[in-house]
């Protein structure tokens, strides 16, 4: 279960025979409670991103590769993550996995002794128990959150340049039937806000439930927003980085930017201020547009890495 244990922490820090570039409204299915995309390949490719991208191999990917043996730097290019109800949680990692590194997930799971073979050919995958479930009361189509890994989970190398994690069977088979594309609902309503650039790093949003629900915040904030959407993005060699709330009406989105607007104010003149917190609050910029709260900063990558460390 390391690697399992490991992808997940790895999307928490963050933040198909076609590629995901990035994700576009229709890419996901409109019951999704979050989602997490990151562009690996994009961030290698770009000046700002460059910097962020070395910023993760001293901080996530080393760590990786020491423990279970796979190499984001030189094997992934892309890691999709979403969750919803009643698809559980789906994981595509997306780059050109070494045989070396599938022989060594399988073997990790084998010497557990919860390893199961499933299917045959072009539809094998495998199903790896956790450690909180007897075989008799396990249900693998009773998990969506994001601790659903440590439940157990099915997995498969079937489709080439992919990994493929899920926490129910139905959709592990979903995702080989499709050649590992995502099932998204094209034009439904009540989907998830997803924010996209030319040159997109990262791709992040969530209903506000599960910020509550999941993860404990109780700030004013995020209790008066239905979504919150995020994206980093490469711009002109700098760090752009964006976030929308979307509340229920247009006042309370007008009131939210009023808000913000003045913690802004008041922390520019803390003398305490890190500079680099200072910068990040002096090129902010915040508007409404109808439900629409959008909060956007541009910064050099020196800043955005100095306020990570």
């Amino acid at each position: 279960m390391r690697i399992l244990r490991l992808i997940l922490i790895f999307l928490l820090i963050g933040l198909p025979s076609t590629s995901w570039a990035d994700i576009d409204p229709g890419d996901l299915p409109s019951t999704s409670k979050w989602y997490f995309h990151a562009n690996f390949e994009e961030m290698r490719s770009t000046e700002g991103g460059l910097q962020l991208y070395a910023w993760l191999q001293d901080e996530a990917f080393e760590d990786i590769r020491e423990d279970v043996g796979i190499d984001f730097d030189k094997e992934v290019d892309q890691i999709t993550g979403y969750a919803a109800s009643e698809d559980g949680l789906v994981i595509v990692i997306e780059g050109d996995i070494s045989q070396s590194t599938k022989d060594k997930i399988l073997g990790m799971g084998a010497a557990t002794g919860n390893l199961d073979k499933l299917g045959s050919g072009d539809a094998t995958y495998f199903f790896v128990k956790g450690d909180r479930h007897s075989d008799d009361d396990y249900d693998s189509d009773d998990h969506s959150d994001l601790d659903s890994l440590e439940n157990g989970a099915y997995f498969s190398f079937a489709i080439p340049d992919r990994i493929i994690v899920t926490t129910t069977e139905t959709m592990l088979k979903t995702l080989l039937a499709t050649k590992g594309k995502i099932p998204g609902d094209k034009g439904q309503s009540g989907a998830l806000v997803v924010l996209s650039a030319d040159r997109n790093l990262v791709q992040a949003g969530m209903s506000t439930d599960d910020f509550q629900d999941h993860l404990g915040w109780n700030s004013n904030i995020i209790g008066n927003t239905e979504q919150v959407a995020l994206l980093i993005a490469d711009e002109g060699g700098k760090i752009m980085i964006e976030a929308q709330l979307v509340t229920a009406e247009k006042e309370m989105a007008e009131s939210l930017a009023s808000i913000v607007r003045g913690l802004i104010s008041l922390q520019i003149f803390n003398d305490d201020m890190d500079p680099e917190i200072a910068e990040f609050l002096q090129n902010t910029s915040v508007r409404v547009d109808g439900t629409k709260l959008t909060i956007k900063v541009l910064l050099d990558p020196e800043s955005v890495i100095a306020a990570l460390d």
